[in-house]
Parts: structure tokens; sequence; C-alpha cells
């Protein structure tokens, strides 16, 4: 092992989540397919679209990372991604959006879990594996602050041209030079499998039959530790209600932008451009200051369970006032609320991943992190449609209902659970 090499790792992976949140499309993806005349139910059709293709290659891919190399799988997923921004930013029949959605939902799938493997396995090797959540909490912070900046330029992109679309050729850039990074990340992170398979007492666990087994010998495991399959349902909805919040906050600040009496001399979307922009970064900086602080919160609270049954009740609380400002016709309060739930979700997700860590097996880790990731995934496939048909027919008001109900849910049930330990 090159300890010259390893002791400088934590830099590049901070380097690799600001980069990699480097999403210039992010604050204005929904408002980009809306410029191109689609409706929320459409929309939700190509978000379940790429979730359906993420969960059939989430977990092959999490565990052909595993088996052939990490640092390979990262590189095809950065590949995927920017051949999905080309479509969005040039192409524009719907068949061509879900072309692109099929590369993006294959960057997503090689992608989430993978990085996080490699961390965990650093830490593993270092002898640092207690850290997880404050590890884990400062290279999100990074991520964070990637967003922020990205957001920023974002606007500025969308300011200059007055076109939303722009913002997807500019995220290849970025993209690019975050696959030189993982290329120099040390070779022992490919993890364990991809590092013996080729030895001659392990020849026969590279076919594609020993392979698959292998494979579903770690699903099954998976499936049958009570521990994890409880804490991927929490991650499914808290994860999968704070991306769908992530989408609406959009329109519904492109609606208060319009109401806004400033810079009436501005265009439209220049004002969306401003107002999106700027919350996107608050969002984004606010969000890294949450992953920071999430192991202060966490032994503040009393424990990951405490500080989880916290956050569910802060969910709830958020999307209920968030209902309450949409019925009285505020968007505007209605996005900070959704807002806050993304900082919770920032706040709880390092703690969640220290828990999965700890009770799940490190050398498929990457193939674990991708189960939990599908479970996200599926969720999003199958609320996403409905959330758009309704939104379509009543409003935004269904977004905070639909995040209220299954938050209270999962609030009453970690009241119920307050003594199993996680």
């Amino acid at each position: 092992m090159d300890y010259r090499k390893t002791m400088k790792m934590l830099p590049r992976f901070c380097l690799y989540g600001f980069l990699k949140n480097q999403k210039y499309y992010e604050p204005f993806f929904i408002l980009a397919l809306r410029e191109r005349g689609l409706d929320f139910f459409t929309i939700g059709l190509l978000v379940g679209f790429r979730q359906v293709l993420v969960n059939l290659f989430e977990i092959p891919s999490g565990f052909a990372a595993d088996a052939f190399g990490r640092r390979k799988a990262m590189v095809f997923s950065f590949g995927a991604y920017i051949i999905s921004f080309g479509f969005f930013a040039f192409a524009s029949p719907l068949w061509s959006l879900f072309l692109a959605m099929t590369f993006f939902a294959l960057g997503e799938a090689f992608r989430t879990g993978t990085h996080k493997a490699m961390i965990f396995e650093w830490l593993e090797k270092e002898g640092r594996s207690g850290e997880r959540t404050q590890v884990y909490g400062i290279t999100r912070s990074w991520s964070q602050v990637g967003a922020a900046v990205s957001s920023l330029l974002a606007a500025l992109a969308v300011i200059g041209t007055q076109n939303y679309s722009v913002v997807f050729a500019l995220s290849t850039l970025p993209y690019v030079v975050n696959i030189a990074n993982i290329l120099s990340y040390p070779r022992y992170l490919e993890g364990e499998w991809a590092q013996t398979k080729k030895s001659p007492d392990r020849a026969d666990k590279t076919t594609a039959k020993s392979l698959f087994r292998q494979f579903f010998q770690v699903l099954l495991q998976t499936l049958k530790n009570r521990p994890l399959r409880r804490l991927f349902t929490e991650s499914a909805l808290s994860k999968g209600n704070a991306t769908l919040a992530k989408d609406y906050v959009q329109p519904m600040l492109e609606s208060a932008a319009m109401a806004l009496p400033l810079l009436l001399m501005w265009e439209d979307k220049r004002r969306a451009g401003l107002l999106v922009g700027a919350v996107y970064a608050l969002l984004s900086l606010l969000s890294g200051l949450a992953s920071r602080g999430a192991h202060a919160f966490m032994k503040s609270s009393g424990g990951a369970q405490a500080a989880s049954r916290k956050i569910w009740a802060g969910y709830t609380f958020a999307f209920a006032l968030g209902m309450i400002a949409l019925l009285s016709g505020y968007p505007g309060l209605a996005a900070m609320t959704l807002v806050m739930v993304i900082i919770l979700q920032n706040t709880w997700r390092p703690i969640l991943m220290g828990r999965i860590d700890a009770v799940s097996d490190g050398a498929s880790g990457a193939t674990i992190l991708s189960v939990d990731s599908q479970a996200s995934s599926f969720y999003v496939m199958v609320a996403a449609p409905l959330l758009g048909w309704l939104v379509d027919r009543y409003g935004l008001v269904p977004v905070a209902f639909f995040g209220f109900l299954t938050s209270g849910v999962m609030y009453g049930r970690a009241l119920l659970s307050r003594k199993v330990k996680a």
C-alpha cells in the first residue's frame, strides 16, 4: 500500500464530491422540461422511467463494481452522464429525452453506493472505521459546497442566455475533470474481490456464473438482515421525498419570482434564474453545514436512533407547514419548507450511512449500498408519475400532502420502535 497516497485520499474524496455536484442542470431541470411543453405527468413518467432503469441496473452495478473494480465503474458512470447531458442539451423530441434518461440512469446506477464503498474501505484500511459519520459528513459537505457554486454559475448562465437548456452542456466539463480525479485513486480501492479475482486460488470465481452466484448470495444475506431492511425502508422514504421535494421547489420558486415586485425590467426567465439560483446556492451551503454537523447532532440527540426520530418529526412538521402555505397561496414560503426537508435529509444521510455500514459486510459494501439506493429509486419510480398527475389536476398542494403523509407514518413508526436498536 502506498501510504503517501493514502494520507492524501480525504482531499481527493472531497474533490470528487465538489466536482460531482457541479450539476448546473439541477436547479433548472424541471423548468427546462416545462420550457419544452411537457406537463408534470409526462415529466413524472420520465423520472419514473429513469428510476425503473436505475432499479434494473442498481444492484448488479454495485456488484460489478465490487467484482471488477470500483474505479472502472465510476469512470463508466461519468461517461454515461456526459452522453446524457448531450441529449438533454441538444435534442427535443420526447423519444430523445427518454434516451437521455437511459444514459442518466446508467450513470446513477454505476455511481450510487460505489464511491461511498471506496470511502469506507479507505477508513477500514486506515483503522478509522469509527469515524464513518464524521468523514462521510465532511465529504458530503464539500459536495454541497460544489452544489452551491454550481447553482450560482447556472443562474448566471440562465440570466445571460435566457435559456434553461444551456446548463446541460456546461455540466459536461467538471465531469470530465472528475474522471481524471477518480483515475488517480490508488488501486487497492478497487475492492477486495476486484483485487483478488485473478489469483489462482480464486480463478473459479471469475466466471460469469460464479460471479452472479456470489451476487445473489450477497443479496439474499442482505435481505435476511432485519436491521438492514428496516434502515432501507427509512432511507427509501427519506431520500425519495427529498428528491421529489427538490424537483418541485423549482416551479414554486418560479411562481414566487413572477409575483415579486423586483427587477420588473427583467424578462421572466432572468428573474426566475436569479431567484432559483440564489435559493439553490443557499440550500447547498446549508446542506453542507448540516452534513458536517451530523455527527454532533447525533451525539447531542443521544445516538443515531434518537437523532432519526427527531429528523422524522422535522420532516412531518415541514411538510405540514408547506401544505398550509400552498393552501394559503404562498408558493415562496412553501418552497422554503421543502428546503427545510432537504436540509434535514443532509443531516440524516451521514447518520444513516454509518448505521448501514455498522450492520453490513464491508467486503460487499458497494452491493449493499446499491440495494439501499435501489429502494429509494423504487419509491421515486412509483411516486413521481402519481405525484405529477395529481399536480396537473390539483396544483402543488399534493407535493406537501404526500410528504406529510409518508413522513407522519415513519415518525409514528419510529416512536413505536424506539426501544429497538439498529
